[in-house]
Parts: structure tokens; sequence; C-alpha cells
């Protein structure tokens, strides 16, 4: 049975795509039944050209992402998420729409690389370390035993790896 994880940011433009892709990826590359899903409160509607770059520059696929409401996933048909981790804190504060299935929900936040101060190559840098950083923790959640583990025991290990 796949494990779905959806990736909540404000904007869904930056952050909780590169968490998106980042599971994907290494799901994909391990031969794990774990989905990614991205969204936000208040979607930007574009992908940040940035996280596009360096998507790109890992070699990973980007067709078929785009900026979209978290809406999407708490209506009728929508895949049923097992996971809801929030990638930004001003999307952690916000009350969130029910999720069917009562999911689990842990905090990873990181700081928007949209923000870095400088030059584009700057940005780049940042975007990039963001990536990396979100892989990390992604490989970190693939090495769990999703299949066995309940949802106490998976909150647990998640709010764990968020102090790594």
């Amino acid at each position: 049975m796949t494990t779905n994880v959806l990736i909540l940011c404000t904007h869904n433009s930056a952050r909780s795509v590169l968490g998106e892709a980042m599971l994907n990826h290494w799901a994909s590359k391990l031969g794990k039944e774990v989905r990614a899903f991205s969204a936000g409160s208040a979607p930007r509607g574009q992908l940040n050209p940035f996280a596009v770059e360096v998507l790109k520059q890992a070699d990973i696929d980007v067709s078929g992402f785009y900026s979209k409401s978290w809406d999407e996933f708490s209506r009728d048909g929508a895949p049923s998420m097992r996971v809801v981790i929030t990638v930004c804190d001003s999307a952690a504060a916000e009350t969130c729409p029910y999720w069917p299935g009562s999911p689990v929900k842990v905090h990873w936040g990181y700081p928007d690389p949209s923000d870095a101060r400088g030059e584009d190559d700057g940005k780049r840098v940042a975007f990039e370390l963001t990536r990396q950083a979100l892989g990390y923790r992604m490989l970190q959640l693939l090495a769990l035993p999703l299949e066995t583990m309940s949802n106490e025991e998976l909150q647990h290990a998640l709010a764990a790896i968020s102090t790594s």
C-alpha cells in the first residue's frame, strides 16, 4: 500500500515543491511505495524559477509540477494522506483543513530561500542548500519501516527527524 505524504507551505512555489520533488525522486530510486504531493494555503500560481532550476540541475523531472491549493487534497476523491508535513512557519501556524483519515502531522521548518540576499547566484545557493536539506530529511523518512509503524510511532519518528 502506498504511503501518501502532503508537503505544505504558504505559496507552494519553493520549499514544498522541493520537498515533493525530493521525496518522489528518492522513493523512486529506492523502490519505496511512497508518493509525495505539495500544496499551499495561498498558492502563488507559479513555481519559483530558482526552485525549478535547482531541481533540473539535480536531474529531477519537473513536468507536471504547479502551484496549487491545499483545498485540492481535502476534497472528495483526493488521495488519502498518511503524513502532512509543513515546511514553513506561516503554514504551520495556519488552521489546516480537515484531512480525511487524520494523518500524522509534523513541522519541518526551513528558512525561505526566496528571501536570500544578494544577486541571483546567492539565491541559487540558498535554493540548492534547501533542496539538499529537504532531500536528507526525505531519505530519513524513507528509511522508516512505514508499513509496520503505528501512527503514534510514526509521529515520534518524524518529530525526531525534525531535530536532526
